[in-house]
């Protein structure tokens, strides 16, 4: 099965991201899916609008992925602006894509409530996001449980297409990614770059230590038995710690005796063991950008390859004339 997804990038990684999706895309490669990654540096235009601020967190994100394990040997890594087409199909769906679908979709309202401006790019989103889908003829999208409306419009636009002009488009279907944790931030809002609450992925240790004795907690004395499920240091000991330790804490927690502080150093350990392998393998690909450059546009090449067979099916269904080389 052909699995595809996109990742924007509009800041850096942190452990939500690891524990929200990238850890599952590394597993769909393993399991031996055909996986398209791309980098979503056109969407990143609609929140980040410094030209060397977005090069840098392109370059960022494509280490990122490299460091927990996307391998370029088995999966099509690569930049979504390699792939021109993707903009080209973008335009023809917006031409089916009735105004009233996007302004239901609920990620355009979040936005605007956050801040951002309410521009056409913020608006029209879901077409662009419809044609990354789409334009490679994906079968499977990773996707939490919160994000299926996102690709019940890509699905929407592709099947009113396709009833237009003959079945073109293949009508990809969600693959929920059911291990997906919503990763809770250092002050127990959900982890996120908007929030300013993140544990980012390849920062120094010390600063990761530090930042998670600061994690909130109550005032509950240690003595005291504390509720482990309203806990953020739980929560997050939770997605490193084995089951068995896992049980161990909670039980901790529920008897009395114990310490935040004691679980949080806990923590800081657990997150080290997982994260210094991929601070190391990202130090060493900060070194050898020409190697990142060189998996980023080999990617592309096998991307647009595929995108452009489907782009010669959409202009011929449509009626678009181009000259021929």
């Amino acid at each position: 099965m052909r699995v595809l997804s996109g990742t924007q990038p509009s800041g850096k990684l942190h452990i939500g991201n690891y524990f929200g999706a990238m850890r599952q895309y590394v597993q769909l490669q393993e399991q031996g899916h055909e996986c398209l990654y791309f980098i979503a540096n056109y969407h990143a235009l609609t929140s980040v609008n410094d030209r060397a601020e977005l090069k840098e967190l392109t370059t960022e994100v494509a280490r990122g992925y490299l460091a927990v394990g996307i391998d370029p040997s088995r999966s099509i890594f690569f930049r979504q602006s390699d792939v021109p087409e993707v903009c080209e199909l973008a335009w023809i769906l917006s031409c089916v894509t009735p105004m009233g679908l996007l302004q239901r979709c609920v990620s355009y309202k979040e936005k605007i409530e956050q801040g951002l401006l309410p521009n056409h790019g913020l608006f029209g989103y879901p077409v662009l996001q419809a044609a990354d889908i789409l334009i490679y003829h994906s079968h499977l999208v990773p996707v939490g449980q919160d994000q299926k409306q996102h690709l019940e419009v890509t699905r929407d636009i592709a099947k009113r297409f396709n009833n237009e002009y003959g079945a073109v488009l293949t009508i990809p279907e969600a693959y929920i990614l059911k291990e997906s944790a919503v990763v809770p931030g250092l002050d127990g809002q959900k982890m996120s770059k908007s929030y300013d609450n993140t544990l980012e992925l390849f920062e120094a240790p010390e600063t990761t230590r530090k930042q998670i004795m600061r994690i909130v907690t109550d005032s509950t004395p240690v003595a005291d038995p504390k509720d482990p499920e309203k806990c953020t240091v739980f929560a997050l000991l939770s997605l490193v710690a084995s089951e068995e330790e896992t049980e161990q804490w909670r039980r901790r927690y529920r008897e009395g005796g114990m310490g935040y502080g004691e679980a949080k150093a806990r923590l800081a350990e657990l997150m080290e063991e997982l994260l210094e392998p991929f601070r190391r393998r990202y130090n060493e690909l900060v070194k050898d950008p020409d190697y990142v450059e060189d998996v980023l546009r080999e990617g592309g090449l096998k991307a647009r390859q595929i995108a452009q067979g489907l782009m010669e099916e959409v202009r011929s269904a449509t009626g678009i004339v181009t000259a021929r080389e």
